[in-house]
C-alpha cells in the first residue's frame, strides 16, 4: 500500500450531538483516507468475482456504488468485513482500513471492532425489546454476560441513546417493541444500532429496498446529516436514492465484471456511453 492511499433521558432537549457517532479506535486516517481497496482480484475456483479493483473512501465521505447484478458489490463488501476471506478464496491485491489495519489477515469479529459496521438489506433487530434497548445492547462497550450483569447504564451511554433515536427519528417509538415498528422504521434502527458501535466506516447494503418514497427521502436526509462523522459506503439500485445521496458533488462508483466502470458525479456516470451501455439503459 503507498503512502497516499427515563432510563433513555432528554439528554438535551431535540439538541443532537454526532459527535457520539465517531469512532475513539486508532485508525491510522493521517492521509485522509479510511479505506485503501487496491488492486483487488477475487477468485472462487475459476470464477472472477472482482477484477483487479482500486477504491479509495476518505474519511467522512458518502460513497455510492452501482453496478448491475453480478458486478462484485457484494463480494466487495464481503471481503472488506472479513466474510469473505483467504480461507474460502483466491484473493490478491490489498485491502487496509487506515494505513496500518490489514483486512485481509483479520477475521469478521476483529473487523467490526475495528470499526467497521455493516448493515444487510433485511433488517435484523431484537424485535421484542423496545427501541431504545436494542440501541442499549448494541453500544459498542463490554457486554460479556459477567459483564453485564454487573453494568448500569452510564449518563454517557445514556445520552447517545437519546442522540440516536434524535437521529434516527425514533424518538416517538422509543419505548415501543422492534417488532411493532414499520420496515422503514426498522431499517433506521438497525442503521441506529451500528451508530452506536462508533463506526469509522458504515456499509449499508441496499437500505431503502422495500422502504416508501416518503421513508426514501427520509433515510436520505438521515444519511447525509451523518456524513462527515463517519465514511459511508452505500450499495443501492434505487438510482432516484442514489441521485439524492450524492447530490451535485458527491462521488458515485459503478461496478461492472468486477472493475471500475466508471467513476465521478451522478450526472456525470449517467453520461458515460459504457454506464448506459451496460447498466442504466438508453
Amino acid at each position: 500500500m503507498t503512502a497516499t492511499h427515563s432510563d433513555v433521558g432528554d439528554a438535551g432537549g431535540t439538541t443532537t450531538h454526532l459527535a457520539h457517532i465517531a469512532q475513539a479506535g486508532t485508525i491510522d486516517t493521517s492521509h485522509g483516507v479510511v479505506l485503501y481497496v487496491e488492486n483487488l482480484t477475487v477468485k472462487f475456483d475459476a470464477f472472477r468475482a472482482i477484477n483487479d479493483l482500486s477504491l479509495y473512501i476518505q474519511e467522512g465521505e458518502l460513497r455510492c456504488i452501482i453496478g448491475p447484478n453480478g458486478a462484485g458489490k457484494t463480494t466487495l463488501m464481503d471481503v472488506i468485513t472479513g466474510k469473505t476471506g483467504h480461507r474460502n478464496a483466491s484473493i490478491e491485491g490489498q485491502v487496509f482500513l487506515g494505513q496500518t489495519l490489514d483486512l485481509l489477515t483479520m477475521q469478521e469479529p476483529q473487523i467490526a471492532q475495528m470499526g467497521i459496521g455493516r448493515k444487510f438489506q433485511k433488517p435484523s433487530v431484537f424485535e421484542n425489546q423496545p427501541v431504545w434497548e436494542n440501541l442499549y445492547l448494541a453500544d459498542a462497550g463490554d457486554r460479556r454476560w459477567q459483564v453485564a450483569l454487573r453494568a448500569r447504564m452510564t449518563a454517557d451511554v445514556r445520552a447517545r441513546i437519546a442522540d440516536t433515536l434524535t437521529i434516527m427519528k425514533l424518538e416517538e417509538v422509543a419505548y415501543r417493541a422492534a417488532g411493532e415498528l414499520s420496515h422503514g422504521q426498522k431499517q433506521r434502527l438497525e442503521i441506529g444500532m451500528l451508530l452506536m458501535q462508533k463506526p469509522a466506516l458504515l456499509l449499508l447494503d441496499e437500505p431503502v429496498a422495500g422502504m416508501t418514497d416518503r421513508e426514501t427521502a427520509e433515510l436520505a436526509d438521515i444519511l447525509q446529516a451523518i456524513a462527515g462523522t463517519c465514511s459511508i459506503i452505500v450499495v443501492e439500485h434505487d438510482m432516484g436514492f442514489v441521485s439524492t445521496l450524492a447530490g451535485d458533488r458527491g462521488i458515485v462508483t459503478v461496478l461492472a465484471a468486477g472493475s471500475v466502470l466508471a467513476q465521478g458525479t451522478m450526472q456525470q456516470v449517467q453520461q458515460d456511453p459504457d454506464v448506459i451501455e451496460s447498466y442504466l439503459g438508453r
